[in-house]
């Protein structure tokens, strides 16, 4: 007979008396849980009774693992927006509360992802790995919080770096017409930030697949998805999903700002955000107003935007950037979002359909457009340079109405009108090509100089490059005084100038006022045809 022994006969009574005193201490918990019913569907919300302690804006589940936000809350029933698919939900289902309001994933590990507002990957890479998760809907930082806008986010767009600069923190405007390049720009800013430190949220809302499809390869093929977050809702999305994305994108871009971190987030674009909210509010029964949207379509955008600012340093010194994207109708600026929007931001970027189709790109309208804050973050080198040049090419623009009419200048004011002519064609750029800090200023500085008149205009463009392409000779000292404070002394313009000089001087040629004598008063040939 064997014996067992004392050591184990003892592990065992212990494990048994432990099994007994968790037993004897468990006590089970009721914890009360609110169902209600579905009492109809329509498209994209779902009416819901009998959930009496529902918050606003509060999520609840429904059958399938579909989720709703609680828009409507009404004494009887609440109006929930869908967020997903729900050919499947039927009145009488089930509906239970979350007790927790919409959040997303946020983090490192969203850099180079796509992904959809409820935070599913949409790029086959797997499961996202997220670092916390924080609410969509979030209140904008005090006042107390923030600083001012004092340093330059380049986008390597001649015309918006020198005409209507933008500043990290700043929240610009982005409209014109249908296919006027008003997506080509912002992707552009985002190929120009590599190397810079500066963290880009991309958020897609509405848009065709195809033509994210083709914005997320450009991406890719240039680098700039390392630094990217693309958050995707499609035209055939349910308008919940519409409505969330820029929030979803706006929470994400935030994580980065808090960590200190100066971020760029992209909306395309707020019209399909405003054409959703109103389906979503029409079917909820708010009141329309103008244009059929409710009255509160102007709040949904100023709390979104108003979430951009730069903050103080002792708050981490981090900052969002926005650029929103809107579509007019018929070049009509006027219209009611088009309005709103233009008086939530820092300013706007007009693109002119007209000069699309002369092709001018990018096709700034650059009376129409201003930069309300970013001349102030303007690095000094580019205020050096940039002074006259806008008034330059707005007299020019007045003065070439009267020139396509057979007009008879004087020789001064063809002058202007041929200065104007050069500007126009370096402020021309060809799309995705980013042009650095050093290639614009040695650019700015021969245009000022007046270096480009004696170029014939048909050889502008080759003249332009080869002065950009010389900017590399510029020396180093130089160079680091471009994004400083400190402004470029006599010698160091006259420094740039000469290679400028030396670079385009295989390029003159005589130009049609040149051969025209300076009229004296009184003569009879004071006019050029």
């Amino acid at each position: 007979m064997s014996v067992v022994p004392d050591s184990l006969t003892g592990a065992v009574d212990r494990a048994f008396a432990g099994m007994r005193s968790a037993r004897e201490r468990f006590a089970p918990e009721f914890a009360p849980r609110e169902v209600g019913t579905i009492t109809s569907v329509s498209t994209g919300i779902a009416k819901v009774s009998g959930l009496p302690n529902v918050g606003f804006e509060e999520l609840v589940r429904f059958p399938g693992d579909v989720f709703g936000i609680a828009f409507n809350v009404d004494e009887d029933e609440i109006g929930v927006v869908l967020l997903g698919d729900y050919w499947h939900l039927n009145a009488g289902d089930p509906v239970e509360r979350t007790d927790r309001v919409m959040d997303v994933a946020v983090g490192t590990g969203l850099l180079g992802r796509v992904i959809d507002p409820l935070g599913r990957p949409l790029d086959g890479g797997g499961t996202v790995a997220a670092d916390a998760r924080l609410p969509i809907e979030r209140p904008a930082p005090p006042i107390m919080d923030r600083a001012p806008v004092t340093v330059p986010l380049q986008s390597g767009l001649m015309v918006v770096d020198a005409l209507i600069p933008i500043g990290r923190g700043q929240r610009e405007l982005i409209l014109g017409d249908r296919q006027t390049g008003k997506t080509a720009i912002a992707i552009d800013t985002i190929l120009n930030q590599r190397d810079q430190d500066v963290v880009c949220v991309y958020c897609a809302i509405g848009q065709r697949a195809s033509a994210v499809a083709k914005t997320v390869s450009m991406l890719r093929e240039k680098g700039a998805l390392d630094y990217t977050v693309v958050v995707v809702t499609e035209g055939n999305d349910p308008p919940g999903l519409t409505y969330i994305a820029p929030y979803v994108a706006t929470s994400i871009a935030e994580h980065f700002m808090e960590q200190g971190r100066d971020v760029l987030i992209v909306y395309d674009d707020l019209t399909h955000h405003a054409r959703a909210y109103r389906e979503l509010s029409l079917l909820l029964r708010r009141p329309p107003g103008r244009e059929a949207f409710p009255g509160d379509i102007f709040y949904i955008h100023s709390r979104l935007l108003e979430r951009s600012t730069r903050l103080r340093v002792e708050c981490g010194g981090g900052s969002l950037t926005a650029l929103p994207i809107i579509e007019t109708e018929a070049q009509n600026i006027a219209a009611y979002i088009p309005t709103n929007l233009i008086s939530i931001t820092d300013g706007q970027i007009y693109l002119s359909p007209a000069l699309f189709e002369l092709g001018v790109l990018p096709a700034v309208d650059v009376g129409k457009s201003v930069s309300r804050v970013g001349g102030k973050a303007q690095w000094a080198a580019y205020r050096a340079v940039t002074g006259d040049l806008k008034l330059a090419y707005a007299q020019f623009e007045e003065l070439e109405t009267f020139a396509r009419f057979g007009a008879r200048l004087d020789v001064a004011t063809w002058k202007i009108v041929e200065h104007g002519r050069r500007i126009r064609a370096c402020l021309m750029q060809p799309e995705f090509t980013p042009v650095s800090v050093p290639g614009q200023i040695a650019v700015l500085l021969a245009l000022t100089a007046g270096l480009f008149d004696v170029v014939s205009v048909d050889r502008m463009g080759d003249a332009e490059a080869a002065v950009r392409e010389a900017a590399a000779w510029i020396p180093a000292d130089i160079c680091a005084r471009f994004e400083s404070a400190e402004m470029l002394s006599d010698d160091d313009r006259q420094a740039i100038i000469a290679i400028a000089r030396q670079v385009l001087a295989g390029f003159r040629s005589t130009p049609d006022y040149a051969s025209k004598s300076e009229p004296t008063p009184g003569s009879t040939d004071e006019t050029v045809p």
